[in-house]
């Protein structure tokens, strides 16, 4: 049996089927089969499944009981393919990949839609038009000359590869869940905000901080209106521009005490009060929808419920089950190590091989053992923090590690002049409106959270323009995105290489954020799955970057309560 096999949706809500050869064509007859799931599930020995989204396929399967080992996701290729090639945003799907193929007319993409609290389905609305397997194949075979046309086809297939396995797991923690103890969280909620009023209105707590915040300036004012505080503030003699803590935190007035706890237990409240936990838990877990390659450095975005912006006072809800518990794992100092591993710098690649604190070992090279002020250099130089006293730690950095300083120096050159810059397996940062190859204005997603309220993790769009200025905040983007994008890439494999090992246990992966990682797992099998991390992070760093003495250690906890991790 050939180790791969193309997968189709009919119309009729069968599947057609067909084994594939060298260079993606059939190697054999396409079959009809009436169900999804006894198709895939009838076949155990395929090695992986190619077929046109995981959005679609992998919840009906889970949904079934059915687990694919590998897959090939046709619309995460075309996105990272257009990236490439320079046409970061044009349609991804793959009826538009077929219609550039065959010089038509190309289809926009589906808008995609918001999560709706308790649904479990796939994060694009049902499509009208299926295209046949032979079509989809065209689009297969096509996609594989233009990966051995990219500039290093083997890591852009081990991209792709990657960013594939991603969806898989970004589906199966959908339907896994975060455990969530309502109880619990019913009691932070209390004990934080007090009793809830009739009608829904502000709880106890923040009436009584509202109260304090009036009778501060002397006259009633709304907390919760940023406008309304500026003006009472200007009627006190104070300016300010904004009501952000930090520039609270500078003024001299009894309304600022109140003020900030005020907008903090707000934030919580608004966020991950008594209505999110209504919208969002049930059945003891916390239901969002991961969305794996959700921005342009790859990072992981969450369509609903504000699944990346637990605060920490919140994470006492997250409880393993009964007999359970939560492996909690922080990749430790991975900006660093990541530019290491990239730039090939002798110096920064010996320092990020050692036992020792990275930051602490910089700092002995290049700061006089001032950890704090080399922690500040090697963040400056990936963030472009690169005036008054940045530039200063920035020249230390340099003289030290240049091939590391020199790296992302390029890549910001490379963006202030509108060219592509790439991250090490070819995650393509795009180029600004009408630079390099002509391509079409893109919008960069941001990696930060959509807004306050938790609504949804999506990205923010970022457009550059050509003043000098705009210039400069898309070269210091390049800077980061060739650091964050192959940290990006390289938690893939990871988490691809932790995928395989679970499969064979009852541990199961919950959650994930750029940097961190968690499992729920039997007690029993809590040793092992902290052994696997380790693992899987030797083996992504080893796939993603070479042979190289760069180590990606974790920080990793074994505990009952998500809290109590940090």
């Amino acid at each position: 049996m050939a180790d791969r096999w193309a997968l189709a949706v009919a119309e009729d809500g069968g599947v057609d089927v067909a084994p594939l050869g060298p260079g993606g064509l059939p190697a054999g007859p396409v079959r009809h089969e009436a169900g999804l799931a006894e198709a895939v599930r009838s076949r155990p020995d395929v090695a992986r499944w190619v077929w046109r989204s995981t959005a679609e396929i992998a919840p009906q399967l889970l949904a079934a009981g059915v687990r694919v080992e590998r897959c090939y996701d046709m619309e995460a290729a075309e996105t990272l393919l257009l990236g490439h090639e320079g046409r970061y945003g044009e349609p991804r799907s793959a009826a538009a990949a077929l219609a550039r193929l065959r010089d038509g007319p190309v289809p926009p993409d589906p808008p995609q839609r918001s999560a709706e609290p308790g649904a479990q389905s796939s994060l694009f609305e049902p499509r009208a038009v299926h295209l046949p397997l032979p079509d989809l194949l065209a689009v297969y075979a096509e996609q594989q000359r233009r990966h051995s046309l990219s500039a290093h086809p083997d890591r852009m297939r081990l991209l792709t590869a990657a960013e594939s396995a991603g969806m898989l797991v970004a589906a199966e923690m959908n339907r896994a869940g975060l455990p969530w103890r309502a109880d619990v969280h019913r009691e932070v909620l209390h004990g934080l905000l007090g009793e809830r009023y009739a009608g829904g209105g502000e709880p106890r707590r923040l009436a009584e901080l509202a109260d304090e915040v009036s009778a501060a300036f002397g006259r009633r004012v709304r907390p919760d209106l940023p406008a309304d505080v500026v003006k009472a503030f200007g009627q006190a003699g104070v300016k300010v521009a904004s009501t952000r803590r930090w520039e609270l935190e500078s003024v001299d007035h009894p309304a600022v005490e109140p003020l900030i706890e005020y907008k903090r237990l707000y934030r919580i409240w608004v966020a991950h009060g008594w209505s999110w936990l209504q919208d969002w838990v049930r059945d003891g877990r916390f239901r969002t929808e991961f969305l794996a390659g959700g921005t342009v450095t790859g990072r992981w975005v969450t369509n609903g419920g504000g699944g990346l912006q637990i605060p920490k006072v919140i994470r006492r809800a997250v409880v393993a089950d009964p007999g359970w518990r939560l492996v909690v794992a922080d990749a430790d100092q991975m900006e660093p190590r990541v530019l290491a591993a990239i730039s090939r710098d002798p110096g920064l690649m010996e320092v990020a091989g050692r036992e020792t604190d990275l930051y602490q070992s910089v700092s002995d090279r290049a700061f006089s053992g001032d950890r704090a002020q080399a922690k500040l250099a090697v963040l400056g130089a990936v963030y472009g923090q690169t005036s008054g006293d940045g530039l200063k730690n920035l020249a230390a950095l340099r003289r030290r590690f240049p091939a590391a300083v020199a790296y992302v120096d390029d890549a910001a050159r490379a963006g202030e002049e509108g060219r592509l810059v790439r991250t090490w397996l070819g995650r393509t940062c795009p180029p600004a409106a009408g630079a390099g190859d002509g391509a079409e204005e893109a919008g960069l997603p941001q990696d930060g959270p959509s807004d306050d309220a938790g609504s949804a993790d999506r990205p923010q769009e970022w457009t550059p323009g050509y003043a000098s200025s705009d210039a400069r905040a898309r070269g210091r983007f390049a800077r980061n995105f060739v650091v964050q994008g192959s940290a990006a890439d390289w938690a893939l494999l990871l988490l691809a290489a932790l995928r395989r090992t679970c499969a064979d246990m009852a541990a199961e992966l919950v959650f994930f954020q750029h940097d961190e990682v968690i499992v729920h797992c039997p007690e029993e099998e809590a040793a092992t799955v902290v052994s696997a991390i380790r693992e899987a992070a030797e083996l992504a760093g080893r796939l993603t970057f070479g042979p190289t003495p760069v180590r990606f250690p974790f920080t990793t906890a074994v505990v009952e309560c998500y809290g109590d991790a940090k």
